[in-house]
């Protein structure tokens, strides 16, 4: 049998015994349909087989299977974005990746890359390896009590931000952060995160370190957090917030959408507004919304929900 197996590999190790057939003489329809079954990174290693697999794997039923649903509503805001930008939306040649002769590759490429909206307080992105739907809302989007008055309230800049800035609480009695999002997102199951920082980060990223003098507060009441959609899904959780020195997403809740042509209204909150205590030395950067089975790279805590 090892025998048998041997003489089937020629010296590029494909196939060349029995019948002189190897990986090389699979018509590209019958790869396509072996392709369909891979993740969008398989995919492209496997294109370094041989020229029936890199042919294959640059087609369009294979890319149009991994994209979202409503992938040219993304990729109009991509492009939109691109001009605004004065950034060439396609990957190769003078094509916008939400033409429809841009090939369905391209358009994964350009929808891998985070894409400001909204005067760049608001991203959206795809998933490289899965291409599942995320978006991040900067603390600069939302309605933040107080968030004018220095006594209370300052903005530091960060390279722990995607957006470079985050909101600092000093001190305050009453907390109360609001924010909301319209939009056509993907159909699917999505989970929503606060990302805070207790303590005041440093301006680099690789520098553990907070001033924790000026923490205090969150541990004599939870902080609580709600989460509402526009088809009267509704969840409330609570927590306290804690581990210094690290930034953390607090899960608030999961929400699904049932239709990618559909407007989903979002609306989320974090609120601590008893007063019979002050409370301080919070960062506030975003909100994160994901796909639930998403991988994370950073630390998630998940809030009690109350029922």
């Amino acid at each position: 049998m090892g025998a048998g197996a041997s003489s089937m590999v020629g010296p590029e190790g494909y196939g060349r015994g029995w019948e002189q057939t190897s990986l090389g003489d699979m018509p590209e329809s019958c790869v396509a349909a072996v392709l369909l079954y891979l993740d969008p990174l398989e995919i492209c290693q496997v294109a370094c087989l041989n020229r029936a697999f890199r042919g294959a794997a640059s087609a369009d039923c294979i890319w149009v299977a991994k994209l979202p649903a409503n992938h040219r509503y993304l990729a109009a805001l991509a492009a939109a974005a691109d001009d605004d930008c004065g950034c060439d939306g396609a990957a190769e040649g003078d094509g916008r990746c939400c033409s429809s002769a841009a090939i369905k590759k391209e358009i994964y490429a350009r929808l891998c890359r985070p894409t400001p909206f909204d005067g760049g307080t608001k991203e959206f992105w795809i998933e490289k390896d899965k291409g599942g739907f995320c978006m991040s809302i900067s603390s600069r989007a939302m309605s933040i009590t107080g968030r004018d008055d220095r006594r209370y309230w300052s903005h530091l800049s960060t390279e722990g931000s995607r957006f470079h800035s985050v909101a600092y609480l000093q001190q305050i009695w009453w907390l109360e952060v609001c924010g909301e999002i319209d939009f056509c997102f993907p159909a699917g199951s999505y989970s929503l995160f606060f990302r805070l920082h207790l303590g005041r980060p440093h301006k680099c990223t690789g520098r553990r370190g907070h001033g924790s003098e000026s923490i205090h507060g969150w541990d004599i009441k939870p902080t609580r957090f709600q989460l509402s959609t526009s088809d009267d899904q509704h969840t409330e959780s609570e927590c306290y917030p804690s581990k210094p020195g690290r930034w953390i997403l607090y899960h608030v809740g999961d929400f699904v959408v049932s239709s990618s042509d559909e407007v989903t209204e979002l609306k989320f909150s974090m609120m601590q507004i008893d007063c019979t205590h002050t409370k301080g030395g919070l960062c506030v950067d975003s909100v994160f919304i994901s796909p639930k089975d998403h991988r994370y790279e950073e630390e998630c805590v998940p809030c009690q929900k109350i029922l």
